[in-house]
């Protein structure tokens, strides 16, 4: 037995209660993620433009979100395989290729803002900036392991509890944020579909499903006596109870701070008449009734700690679907050398993310935007997934069937109403 593995009694099980903490990882991990930049900037803007009115989309999000996390999380630790790799051994490689392309896509676009975001706290050429933050990102991911700098980074999100200290401080309607929450109110109009399309696209988002699926086939190098479900189903029972309490926390985490953010905005800049947020100052306008002149410095500061910690994640999910489709040595454990191309596709992503930020663009309304397109591309990847764990000839004993079928397929069909929606009123 190895005692810190979170999967062993002897590690789960402490004198008098669970040991939580150390249950908690890649689900963890995934909901700190989800609140990356694009999340702080499409939530803020939801929160200006509509006040209250779309609350009820956090509430609705948390179990789909929950279920097809689950689902990802299941994929890779039944058979030791990311989602790419399963798609691979499965399904036609023209099928791969596209969802994979389209995962690119979406978290590329995703990389941008950061440098808007640190023009904030330092006056200096944004060129700088930019050149800067993309010597730290790939600095990190080729030098530092994941694990040791999340351990410095966490304390930069932190600044996203500023979003709670507002709430403690301005007028808060709470009747009007609990109405909002529990009862949907008049839904038309394209511009309301696509910020609904955004909400989802950033709770629910392709890159989050390769993450998860391939940090618990990861998991199972880092704990030598860990076997994949398929071949070792009397671990089954513990590891599926360790996906669920890890998954069931990480989104509640994403989700409390989503909303805190979306009732702040509404409680301040919508109340002002801020409906439009055009830059990363006027986002951080939120914060100024308990941070006052430090406000711009504490959501820069919140902006890069989520940053930083979803860039990993981002470029992650997209060098382990391109590895393990071209069949790479990969793996965040490894060295750079012993990886190379895995490691070239992490640089790569990196930099033409932060190009972005060279093209007139506008870096806040760039990130809305990538919210949106991660909610279209969820959508054929939600159903590709939900259409892999129900075969019993790739999951075994361990194919998903009754609630979490239910609502992994309640999941995908809502997020593709919605986009047909917004589609639709597009012509």
């Amino acid at each position: 037995m190895n005692a810190n593995d979170p999967e062993e009694p002897s590690s789960v099980i402490g004198p008098s209660r669970p040991r939580l903490f150390r249950v908690l990882g890649p689900g963890l991990i995934t909901g700190a993620s989800d609140d990356d930049p694009s999340g702080i900037a499409t939530y803020a803007q939801i929160g200006a433009a509509y006040g209250n009115a779309l609350n009820w989309t956090m509430l609705l999000s948390y179990p789909l979100m929950v279920a097809i996390q689950i689902v990802s999380a299941r994929i890779g630790r039944t058979t030791g395989h990311g989602i790419a790799e399963a798609l691979r051994r499965h399904y036609p490689p023209w099928l791969l290729s596209v969802v994979v392309l389209m995962l690119l896509i979406a978290n590329i676009i995703n990389l941008g803002a950061m440098a808007d975001a640190l023009s904030l706290l330092l006056p200096a050429s944004h060129i700088l900036y930019v050149m800067l933050m993309a010597a730290i990102c790939i600095g990190m991911q080729l030098f530092l392991e994941y694990t040791r700098y999340v351990a410095v980074l966490k304390w930069l999100t932190l600044a996203l509890f500023a979003y709670f200290g507002v709430l403690a401080i301005v007028h808060v309607d709470w009747v009007d944020v609990l109405s909002g929450l529990v009862w949907p109110r008049s839904i038309h109009g394209r511009d309301i579909l696509i910020a609904i399309v955004a909400i989802f696209g950033t709770t629910i988002s392709p890159y989050l499903f390769f993450w998860q699926a391939s940090e618990e086939a990861e998991d199972m190098r880092v704990y030598p006596q860990r076997t994949d479900l398929v071949d070792a189903p009397w671990q089954g029972k513990r590891a599926l109870w360790r996906i669920e309490i890890d998954t069931l926390v990480g989104m509640a985490f994403s989700n409390l701070v989503a909303l805190a953010i979306i009732i702040t905005a509404a409680s301040t800049l919508h109340r002002s008449g801020i409906v439009n947020i055009e830059t990363s100052a006027q986002a951080a306008q939120a914060l100024r009734p308990i941070a006052g002149r430090f406000a711009e410095g504490v959501f820069a500061l919140g902006i890069l700690g989520t940053g930083l910690l979803a860039v990993p994640v981002l470029t992650g999910s997209a060098a382990y679907a391109v590895g393990e489709m071209r069949q790479w040595p990969m793996g965040l454990g490894r060295r750079p050398k012993e990886a190379q191309a895995f490691y070239l596709v992490l640089v790569l992503a990196t930099l033409i993310g932060m190009i972005l930020n060279f093209t007139p663009i506008n870096p806040i309304r760039a990130l809305y935007w990538s919210a949106v397109v991660n909610g279209i591309t969820a959508v054929p990847v939600m159903a590709i997934m939900m259409l892999l764990v129900s075969r019993a000839d790739i999951m075994g004993a361990f194919a998903v069937r009754g609630a979490l079928w239910l609502f992994g397929w309640l999941a995908t069909i809502v997020m593709a109403v919605i986009v047909i929606a917004m589609i639709a009123t597009s012509f």
